[in-house]
């Protein structure tokens, strides 16, 4: 129409505008892209109409002006015409990831006509002055007039873009990016439309190539590629029915057959060993890869790659037929090894299955369409079985590697592996070796993942599967990263929300979630997790862990809620407080006043005092005082709490829940010598109230009772011993010492007999009547090394040197070898006491040794009894009770050799009984033959002040043997010098030092030691 503008008359032209005009208007509302932005133009276009017809009504002047002001329009108006029939048949896809561009385009093409009815509104100004106003207002609209594309579109195209920068092409992006697309335009979401619609977007592709915008063609292709992807995007039964036609197709071939040798007509001329996948054909007919062709082209070559012949068109056509042969060739070689791999996977041959698994994952690797021909071929019901059967690790792990593969991104395999029992078959994999374990929680975490995250049907199948949570908990705490990642992950999701996983979890030694319950979660859910942590079973690691990862703040929280709350959190405090770590935390959380306070009070109910008695029990058992403090660390006044738990214990009737933890409660605390420091046991009369419960019908607390009193013995023993007088009384505490059943019992009964005062002679005759010492020989024979030291003292009472007969009673009891047994090998304070013993039976024997005399005539006599080379008379250990009959001197020796003062104290008091004051010589002689004397010269260099004296008396009898003062003299000059001189020694020490010297000096050879 433009060339024939001059020619027409300008009535006619203006007609055939009108109508040009019109025609764009209708065919504009019809666009189905951005139908808001061509309704605008389309209604810019009506208001036109009218306008032009006016003009022909009212006969515009023929002249250059209005002429070239219509050509102008004319020529804008078929610009819009051809927009709008650019963008009207076009792939519904494209045309969204093209919003903005389009909208650009119409706002482009609506301005330049407005621009064109401003000429025409100058040339018109003769006519009448409302129709150039009407021209001028459109031109003023539709210069102004600003096109944006639908927001909503816009955040698509916005979401897109960004996916593709940031690369993102799983699954899960990919269905939502098809399903918003599909929406906006109007596509249903089904297979088959989907299909349709991206095979239109591909021939969108194509024409963009075949117009060289590589842009546009790199953009497109990204954009295909993720949304084929998509699951929507896969046509099932169209994929099914393409795979069993190749399958019907392969059924001519060989069972042994893997492999279809491609035709010479498959290759590129270029690359020449390469079967082509984009095949485009040049002018001249040959057929390149378009890659290849392309780098060809840009490397400066001009010709034929095949034929050498110059090229006079540098166009690429797509080859669609023998893109589509190649594909049919590739199609069935992966049928046939698909069925290569079923029969090796069948075999039964490691080997074979492993080369199956490679080809499995080389044919997904190669084209994703094989994920469905795989599942289609039967490989997963193949491969899931195999999985619980396979004995070979590396082809174990190499299943799970493939089944994961076979599975990512693809909701319908993950369905089919998950149906076929693989959930069952991977948990099992997953306490296998490390490499198997990785492997299988790797599977397992992907079959878990659906397009919107967790899979929630699975997570439920996952979670009743026996042993799933435990093996998880195993990986968890293993040593590979990455599994121990993956098992947390699913870990976290079986868990949330889930009280039952919570529960399984915390039993499998998992707390996390557990204590984020118990801190975040609402009163029935933390009273449910307080519940968890009172049944499962825990040692005093996970105890101790459980305190560590922050169980305590919320439950002491807890307690200051309803009596279910309060209930539950204070029995798992309970639990809790056994761990010695954990009672400091408690004592932090500030909830050892609450737990007082709630035990003292008689408005509480008594389920709730008993549970606080146990905490209480917990917290000063092994630790006595230390955690009996407020949440600032300040420690809470004892008297009360004292006075308190001794007041429970006046009322016998009372709940023995609370009794028995209060009582034991009480016995730490009297464990700790601060209470002793601050005099508690006297102000509140402690021996007064507990001393009655030893008669008391509960056996625990009799028990509990004994350990007490062996806790006041120590400092505060009034009373006690009158107690025990009583007729009975003595019986029923004597029958702790023989109950084997209870060490710590026996040992506390037999420290409190040690601690009694034995000034009570009518106690220690009542103990002996009632039988006492088998009972205590039979500690030491058999008791803890506590309780045997215990029973070593108690023995004290009985081996007084004032009751001759009560030491033999002992020694009948044999007590000599048990005596040497603990100088040999017992603690340093059994020893001691060992050591003691000896002494005070050695004090007796020179008055029970017996002379020695000649019977009979001179040639019938009997042989001469030896006598004993200390004492000068007939000794023996029953009759005399002589050490050195009983060869005790050389482990005393011994004894003074391991420079030990508490037991060297016992072996000189022991050694000293061997030199008489009168009568020294035989006892220094036996010292000396001993090799004792050196020793306690030795003792002068390290010992304390009062064992040097111990020693000086010693010597000072044992030098006043001649012999020995001149055997001595060199050796002992130093060691007593030094005593003489030294000014920090005392003076009475520095005097004896000076009276051994002067017993040295009066029978040396060599003079003047000073």
């Amino acid at each position: 129409m433009a060339s024939l503008v001059g020619l027409i008359p300008i009535g006619t032209v203006l007609t055939l505008l009108t109508k040009q005009v019109l025609e764009t208007a209708l065919a504009a509302k019809d666009v189905l892209i951005e139908k808001e932005s061509f309704k605008i133009l389309s209604k810019y276009l009506y208001d036109i109409e009218p306008v032009l017809k006016e003009l022909q009504l009212h006969e515009l002047n023929d002249s250059r002006a209005a002429r070239q002001a219509l050509e102008s329009l004319e020529k804008d108006v078929k610009k819009a015409k051809a927009l709008v029939e650019k963008y009207k048949n076009r792939a519904r896809f494209y045309l969204l990831v093209k919003c903005r561009s389009i909208v650009g385009e119409i706002q482009d093409v609506t301005r330049d006509i407005g621009r064109s009815l401003e000429s025409l509104s100058i040339a018109s100004t003769e006519i009448l002055s409302d129709i150039s106003e009407k021209l001028n207002r459109l031109h003023d609209e539709m210069q102004r007039a600003e096109f944006e594309a639908s927001q909503s579109q816009v955040r698509i195209v916005e979401k897109l873009n960004q996916g593709l920068r940031e690369q993102k092409s799983d699954l899960g992006f990919a269905n939502d990016m098809l399903e918003d697309i599909a929406r906006a335009v109007g596509v249903p979401i089904e297979p088959s439309e989907i299909s349709k619609e991206l095979e239109n977007f591909r021939k969108e592709k194509e024409e963009a190539a075949i117009r060289k915008e590589q842009a546009e063609v790199l953009f497109l292709e990204q954009v295909i590629k993720l949304l084929s992807r998509a699951d929507a995007a896969n046509d099932q039964e169209e994929i099914k029915a393409q795979y069993l036609r190749r399958v019907q197709t392969i059924e001519k071939f060989e069972t042994q057959d893997e492999y279809i040798l491609p035709l010479k007509a498959f290759m590129c001329p270029i690359e020449r060993t390469t079967v082509m996948v984009d095949p485009v054909s040049l002018c001249t007919g040959t057929t390149c890869e378009r890659a290849s062709i392309q780098a060809w082209f840009e490397s400066g070559h001009r010709t034929d790659p095949d034929t050498g012949l110059v090229l006079d068109d540098l166009t690429l056509r797509p080859n669609v037929s023998l893109r589509q042969t190649i594909e049919e060739w590739r199609e069935l070689n992966y049928c046939l090894q698909i069925r290569s791999s079923r029969g090796k996977l069948l075999s039964g041959i490691d080997s074979a299955s492993e080369e199956a698994l490679s080809q499995i994952q080389g044919l997904i690797k190669e084209n994703s369409i094989n994920k469905d021909w795989i599942a289609f071929g039967g490989i997963i019901d193949i491969i899931v079985p195999l999985l619980g059967t396979a004995h070979n690790k590396e082809v174990k792990r190499r299943m799970l590697i493939t089944l994961r593969t076979i599975v990512v991104e693809h909701s319908r395999n993950k369905d089919r592996v998950v149906d076929s029992g693989g959930v069952d078959q991977v948990v099992r994999c997953l306490v296998r070796d490390p490499n198997i374990s990785k492997a299988a929680v790797e599977l397992l975490f992907e079959l878990l993942q659906d397009s919107s995250g967790w899979n929630l049907s699975v997570c439920r199948k996952l979670s009743q599967q026996n042993n799933a949570i435990l093996f998880l908990v195993t990986l968890l705490n293993g040593t590979i990263v990455e599994s121990a990642e993956k098992a947390e992950a699913i870990l976290l999701k079986l868990c949330d929300d889930d009280d039952d996983n919570i529960s399984c979890a915390a039993a499998a030694t998992w707390y996390r979630p557990l204590i984020n319950r118990l801190s975040q979660g609402s009163e029935s859910s933390r009273i449910s997790m307080a519940k968890v942590l009172v049944t499962i079973e825990l040692v005093d690691q996970n105890i101790k862990l459980l305190g560590e990862e922050g169980a305590i703040p919320p439950l002491v929280e807890m307690v200051s809620g309803n009596l279910k709350s309060k209930d539950c959190a204070f029995t798992a405090l309970v639990k809790l407080s056994s761990c010695h770590e954990n009672k400091k935390l408690i004592a932090q959380a500030g909830a050892v006043p609450l737990v007082l306070g709630q035990m003292f009070s008689s408005h509480v109910p008594i389920i709730i005092r008993a549970r606080c008695s146990e905490i209480l029990e917990n917290l000063s058992s092994d630790d006595g005082i230390e955690f009996l403090v407020d949440a600032d660390g300040s420690h809470l006044e004892l008297e009360p709490i004292v006075n308190n738990l001794l007041a429970i214990q006046q009322h016998p009737t009372s709940y023995l829940g609370i009794r028995k933890p209060a009582l034991r409660a009480l016995l730490g605390i009297y464990k700790s010598r601060q209470v002793y420091g601050e005099n508690v046991v006297a102000g509140a009369n402690g021996v007064a109230v507990i001393l009655p419960l030893i008669e008391d019908p509960d056996q625990e607390i009799r028990e509990v009772v004994i350990k007490l009193l062996f806790c006041f013995s120590q400092h505060e023993s009034e009373g006690i011993t009158d107690f025990l007088l009583v007729e009975r009384r003595l019986e029923g505490f004597l029958s702790f010492l023989e109950d084997n059943s209870r060490d710590d019992v026996k040992m506390a009964a037999a420290g409190l007999l040690a601690n009694l005062p034995k000034s009570e002679l009518t106690f220690t005759k009542n103990l002996i009547d009632l039988d006492v010492l088998p009972s205590l020989f039979n500690i030491l024979r058999s008791g803890t090394a506590e309780a045997k030291e215990n029973a070593l003292s108690a023995l004290l009472r009985f081996t007084d040197p004032a009751n001759i007969e009560m030491q033999r009673m002992v020694v009948e009891l044999r007590a000599y070898p048990l005596l040497l047994s603990f100088l040999k090998s017992g603690s340093v304070t059994a020893k001691a006491r060992a050591a003691a013993l000896i002494g005070y039976l050695s004090l007796n024997t020179p008055k029970l040794t017996a002379a020695s005399k000649a019977t009979g005539c001179w040639c019938f006599r009997r042989a001469r009894v030896p006598v004993c080379e200390v004492h000068g008379g007939i000794c023996g250990i029953i009759t005399s009770f002589c050490l050195l009959k009983a060869n005790a001197l050389p482990e005393l020796v011994k004894l003074l050799q391991e420079c030990v003062h508490e037991t060297a104290y016992e072996a000189i008091q022991a050694l000293t009984t061997l030199v008489q004051e009168n009568s020294p010589y035989r006892g220094a002689i036996v010292l000396h033959e001993a090799n004792a004397i050196c020793p306690m010269l030795e003792v002068l260099n390290w010992g304390t002040s009062s064992l040097k004296a111990e020693v000086l008396g010693v010597l000072e009898k044992v030098f006043a043997v001649k012999e020995m003062a001149e055997f001595y003299c060199s050796m002992a000059r130093i060691p007593l010098v030094g005593l003489t001189t030294q000014s920090h020694e005392d003076e009475q020490l520095r005097m004896k030092a000076v009276k051994v010297m002067a017993q040295l000096e009066r029978y040396s050879k060599s003079g003047p030691l000073v």
